[in-house]
């Protein structure tokens, strides 16, 4: 039985630590997009 919990926690936290990376990754990408275009409206903006 308490093999089934240390099993039972350890696929838990790997859950818990693959959510925090997926959802790092897609706010970094979202924050990317957002800078990308702040900085195309910028240079839009500089050459007119």
């Amino acid at each position: 039985m308490k093999k089934f919990w240390i099993i039972f926690i350890s696929v838990a936290g790997g859950l818990a630590l693959l959510a925090g990376a997926i959802t790092t990754l897609l706010i970094i990408r979202e924050k990317r997009r957002r800078d990308d275009e702040e900085l195309e409206q910028y240079l839009d903006g500089a050459i007119q």
